[in-house]
């Protein structure tokens, strides 16, 4: 498991999520509109909404009709645009415009799972928090690294297989190596740079 997050980290060193966002509450709402969408798409739509209201007093003014108008191009975004209205007011009203750093707190805000919550702790904090989607779902079974029959099964056996000092940026190396190496369809084993060390290649080739 060691040698696995040492070829990763030579890869990357420092990898990065692939949402724009400017500060923990952009970071929150990016996150939030991702769900059944794509990095690329959450962030064409957030470019010029973050440009208007990057906080949640100025979300609030900005108001859901604006919101839900340039958010249109991400998948349910009538549902979205309420949700950060609503996340927006609890944020303002119950914690002072700032975004809590606690997992608890960020999973009661509407449109914040424990995916989302993950996210914002690892990105915004540093915490060592393992935000399982699709891809590192796919990845943690299909190499043995962290399998599991459900995301918080696979978020546990993160947390309980790889090196402590691997655990802050394990999420993001896994879901990159999910998302453009260890595909879903037709996956690129040739440019694997663990396939030596879990033994997935012929199952998936």
């Amino acid at each position: 498991m060691r040698a696995i997050f040492q070829r990763f980290e030579e890869a990357e060193p420092e990898p990065r999520g692939e949402l724009d966002h400017v500060n923990a509450y952009t970071l929150v709402v990016a996150v939030a509109l991702s769900a059944q969408a794509t990095d690329k798409g959450v962030n064409r739509a957030t470019a010029e909404l973050f440009k208007l209201a990057d906080t949640p007093e100025k979300m609030l003014a900005l108001g859901e009709e604006r919101v839900t108008e340039l958010i249109k191009t991400i998948g349910l975004y009538r549902n979205k645009a309420k949700n950060v209205m609503k996340l927006s007011r609890i944020l303002v009203d119950e914690y002072g415009g700032q975004v809590p750093n606690s997992r608890a707190a960020l999973e009661g805000l509407p449109g914040v799972g424990r995916k989302t919550a993950n996210v914002v702790l690892n990105m915004w904090w540093g915490h060592p928090a393992q935000a399982v989607d699709t891809h590192i779902f796919r990845v943690g079974n299909r190499t043995g690294i962290a399998p599991g029959k459900d995301v918080v099964a696979v978020e546990r056996a993160i947390e309980d297989h790889v090196p402590v000092d691997f655990q802050r940026h394990a999420h993001h190396w896994l879901i990159l190596h999910g998302r453009y190496i260890c595909t879903a369809r037709k996956p690129r084993c040739e440019d694997c740079v663990i396939s030596d060390l879990v033994g997935c290649k012929e199952s998936c080739a």
